[in-house]
């Protein structure tokens, strides 16, 4: 391989953001699997040296998985295999998909034998009643030779103009100490770090350096409903209606949405109606569909090219397939920039590896700890 540079297999690529950021850290993906059409043609638009693999990952055999790396070594896997279904000691449930679908993780680990493992998953992994499953991750990966550690990441602290996070799991076997990406911006301690990347930041330029604008069809953005679009007119940028008193200040009359908030769960909705975003701050999560957010000051639906602003893709990343698809994919990814952060550590690692290859200890943590600790910190939104 060049020199310092890490191979990578993505499993559970989906369109590719992880990929897509670890590439922009120095690495380089040789294999991208999924079983989703639609997300494996944009991995493959965007990832045009890699090889992929669109299909049940359980039919994907040995020989086939070799015969697709092409005699490269593989130094890193990474993905975000479903891992609710692993939660007792053994096989877990043997009727559950996800279980299933995370053991192929691990077939695909033992059989590449990596240096690194990287998973993603939702921050929901960490709540208590999946303490179990988290142990029995730690376990499995311990009786393949990874030390692993896990930390909940969020994505603004990492230059991503979008509140995102996920729970990262890093495992080792060439190292006793993981390394997690250090903040680089945040709004508390804004001495020490940049500020946040935002709304106003990610959509101020969405050409590429040619130029070009992908995915940026404004026809298909605009708003349908004449009474969304009235509705949606009176909404200052950075509100919308989640609670009566809303409705009340933003909508006359005739536009009221005809709702029995004495009646409705703690008396507002779930999710803010109308909701336009805000230009002097990051966006909240992007969803996969477009329904969730408005611009900012015009009047209709985010484009995809913007969402996929928000979640960090590079301009040139181009996604493939109908619009419900496009949007699945932006919604469902890894910010890049949040992934580029993990990318760094991991080649941090590796530098230390190749500098101490005969320090390495057989030294185990308590991974009951480390999960314990991990969640004690997570749901902290303030410092």
């Amino acid at each position: 391989m060049t020199k310092n540079v890490l191979n990578f297999i993505d499993i559970f690529a989906g369109a590719g953001g992880l990929s897509c950021g670890l590439e922009l850290a120095g690495m380089k993906c040789v294999l991208g699997i999924d079983a989703n059409k639609h997300a494996m043609e944009t991995f493959a638009r965007n990832h045009k040296h890699a090889q992929t693999y669109c299909g049940d990952i359980t039919k994907l055999t040995k020989k086939e998985l070799l015969k697709k790396l092409d005699g490269n070594h593989v130094h890193v896997v990474v993905g975000g295999p479903p891992c609710q279904g692993f939660s007792t000691v053994g096989l877990g449930n043997p009727d559950d998909m996800r279980n299933t679908l995370f053991l192929e993780f691990c077939r695909i680990v033992k059989t590449t034998m990596p240096y690194f493992v990287v998973i993603e998953n939702v921050t929901g992994l960490l709540a208590k009643k999946n303490e179990k499953t988290l142990q029995n991750i730690f376990k499995k990966f311990r009786s393949l030779g990874y030390e692993m550690d896990v930390q909940v990441m969020s994505s603004q602290n990492y230059g991503v103009p979008e509140k995102r996070r996920r729970t990262i799991l890093i495992g080792s076997r060439v190292n006793c100490d993981i390394v997690f990406p250090k903040h680089t911006h945040d709004t508390v301690m804004a001495k020490t770090f940049r500020p946040p990347m935002t709304v106003g930041d990610a959509l101020e330029n969405l050409e590429t350096k040619k130029g070009k604008l992908y995915n940026h069809d404004l026809e298909q953005a605009m708003i349908k409903s004449k009474i969304d679009l009235k509705r949606l007119k009176r909404i200052p940028e950075g509100k919308g209606i989640r609670y009566q008193a809303d409705e009340k200040k933003y909508l006359t009359p005739s536009l009221k949405l005809g709702v029995d908030w004495e009646n409705l769960r703690e008396n507002r909705f779930r999710q803010t109606k109308y909701q336009r975003l805000d230009r002097s701050l990051p966006s909240p999560t992007i969803m996969t569909h477009r329904h969730s957010y408005y611009h900012p000051v015009e009047h209709r639906y985010l484009t995809q090219r913007e969402a996929a602003a928000l979640q960090s893709f590079p301009n040139d990343f181009e996604f493939m397939g109908p619009l419900s698809a496009q949007w699945r994919q932006i919604g469902n990814a890894v910010p890049p920039l949040m992934a580029k952060a993990i990318g760094k550590s991991l080649k941090s690692m590796y530098k230390s590896y190749l500098q101490n290859q005969d320090t390495k200890t057989s030294q185990k943590s308590n991974h009951r700890d480390k999960i314990r600790n991990v969640r004690e910190k997570a749901f902290v939104y303030k410092k």
